[in-house]
């Protein structure tokens, strides 16, 4: 398993100057690492992105959402289904492979 995204993946060309020099001090590989253990941690039952958000309410946002589809790319997790969230809507249910 390899852990990371290239921060040229993190904003587009037509971006502003200030979302490049975001895009180089985000730590993918941490980030990363810290969803993936977060979503195996619920086993072959998974997890719903309300319950990633939980576990880390200092962090922002789109530092953890962002990570659900590098790892869904790479292979580490999969999608099983859907199951509501708080906001009323249903949420893809994730599982670590």
């Amino acid at each position: 398993m390899e852990f990371g995204t290239f921060f040229g993946k993190l904003f587009r060309k037509n971006d502003p100057q200030t979302s490049f020099e975001a895009a180089e001090k985000v730590d993918t590989t941490k980030l990363e690492k810290l969803v993936y253990e977060a979503i195996k941690g619920f086993g072959e039952a998974g997890c719903i992105s309300d319950q990633i958000l939980e576990m880390f309410p200092s962090m922002p946002y789109s530092s953890i959402t962002a990570r659900y589809k590098a790892l869904l790319d790479k292979g580490f997790i999969q999608i099983n289904g859907t199951r509501l969230g708080k906001s009323g809507r249903q949420q893809r249910v994730m599982v670590a492979k």
